[in-house]
């Protein structure tokens, strides 16, 4: 299913992208961990462009059990010419476009244009259409489910691996940039447990503008049931978008709470305004 977004000030319908309501598909035995539904990932974690270079990703995808559901290449063999962008202020740096360019190459240059983490990028690109487990076409036109309202068809302009990985990193960037214009913001909100509105809402206090950004791209939190049978099968109120993602970044990379700088973690560092540390002049002498 799809889901629309909604930006407060407006009040109308925005961006729509794609919202999981199963189970997350080639998850294996994780760690154990506790989802708290207020605090799903860091701001550091999520905000991190350094996490992972191109060359990580790729050995990252190459260690994957890929079964592709038609004739499309497993995410690792995957390339594509990918066109040129400019700079969107406060979102993401310019970006030139490249021949043949393979996944690991775009995901990370859109992560250091938008300052998002790859981690992040690569558990959206599961969460959403099984691309790194099970890859098909449709999944790799429609990656992060960007533009895929639950109320009509996708929108094709935004169709392509590099569009969805591209827009979803800019959306995310902008959920950071003007956060008072989108549904959750840090603090109090009332979160549903799935698109009925029957099926119920409770208070969450969101701590970090990460745990926005997901809620805003994915606005459900899983209820009781799900929590409990977190692997299946669905209720007739279970979400598992958020938690899939809590689930498969814990599965892959470690907790997404990690900090790299406990105990001294100055703003810039979680990129809490949008961008990091700006950097140190060199030391003129006396």
């Amino acid at each position: 299913m799809r889901i629309m977004r909604w930006r407060t000030l407006a009040g109308v319908a925005a961006v729509a992208v794609a919202l999981t309501l199963v189970p997350a598909v080639g998850v294996v035995a994780e760690p154990k961990q506790t989802f708290d539904p207020g605090d799903i990932i860091s701001d550091d974690s999520f905000f991190n462009p350094n996490a992972m270079t191109a060359a990580d990703i790729q050995e990252f995808l190459d260690d994957r059990t890929c079964k592709p559901k038609d004739d499309s290449p497993c995410l690792a063999r995957y390339r594509v010419d990918t066109p040129s962008v400019a700079a969107s202020k406060g979102r993401c740096t310019a970006m030139r476009g490249q021949r043949d360019e393979s996944a690991s190459s775009i995901i990370a240059r859109v992560a250091q244009a938008c300052t998002i983490s790859p981690r992040v990028l690569l558990v959206l690109l599961q969460k959403e259409q099984s691309l790194l487990t099970a890859p098909s076409a449709s999944g790799y036109q429609k990656a992060t489910g960007y533009a895929c309202p639950d109320t009509a068809a996708c929108d094709s302009k935004f169709f392509g691996f590099f569009n969805q990985v591209y827009r979803a990193a800019w959306q995310f960037r902008e959920y950071t940039v003007h956060p008072d214009d989108w549904r959750y913001q840090i603090g109090a909100n009332d979160i549903q447990f799935h698109p009925n509105i029957a099926c119920g809402t409770s208070r969450v206090h969101i701590v970090n503008q990460a745990t926005a950004n997901l809620y805003n791209y994915t606005p459900y939190q899983p209820n009781d049931e799900t929590l409990a049978n977190p692997k299946g099968p669905a209720g007739s109120c279970s979400t598992f978008g958020n938690l899939n993602f809590s689930r498969l970044y814990n599965q892959w990379f470690g907790s997404p709470l990690t900090v790299r700088f406990v105990g001294w973690i100055p703003q810039c560092l979680n990129y809490a305004g949008g961008f990091g540390c700006a950097p140190i002049r060199p030391f003129d002498g006396m």
